[in-house]
C-alpha cells in the first residue's frame, strides 16, 4: 500500500467526498477522496480515503489534520493498510470439517438407525 493513500477516521456523518477533498488539498494535490458509504442505506460509515499524488504531501497532511476538527468531529489521519485478507466468512458452514451438521440428523433410518451413513449428499 503506498503511502500517499491516507485512511481518514471518525467523520462526521455529514462529510461529503467533495468536503473531504477540500478540506485535504490545502495540504497538497489530492488525486482522489472517498467517504464510504454502507451498502444498503447509503449512509457514512464514519471513515473515508484520500490519496495524494506524492508521499511527502500525504505525510504533510498527516501532520496538519490529524486530531483536528472537521464537520465538528475530531478526526483521525494516518496512513492507509491494506485489509490483510482478513475474515474470510465464517468458513466450514457447509461441510468441511464439520463432522455431524445436517447429515447426523437426517441419516434416513427411522428407529435409531446408524449414524450418518450415505442418504444425504449435497
Amino acid at each position: 500500500m503506498s503511502a500517499s493513500k491516507l485512511y481518514i477516521g471518525n467523520l462526521s456523518w455529514h462529510t461529503t467526498d467533495d468536503s473531504l477533498n477540500q478540506a485535504f488539498s490545502a495540504h497538497g494535490q489530492v488525486t482522489d477522496s472517498i467517504v464510504m458509504k454502507d451498502r444498503e442505506t447509503g449512509k457514512s460509515r464514519g471513515f473515508g480515503f484520500v490519496t495524494f499524488s506524492t508521499d511527502a504531501e500525504a505525510q504533510k497532511a498527516i501532520d496538519c489534520m490529524n486530531d483536528q476538527d472537521l464537520d465538528g468531529r475530531q478526526i483521525r489521519v494516518n496512513v492507509a493498510q491494506g485489509r490483510g485478507g482478513g475474515g474470510g466468512g465464517g468458513g466450514g458452514r457447509y461441510g468441511g470439517g464439520n463432522s455431524g451438521g445436517y447429515d447426523s440428523y437426517n441419516s434416513g433410518g427411522g428407529s435409531g438407525g446408524g449414524g450418518g451413513g450415505g442418504g444425504n449428499v449435497w
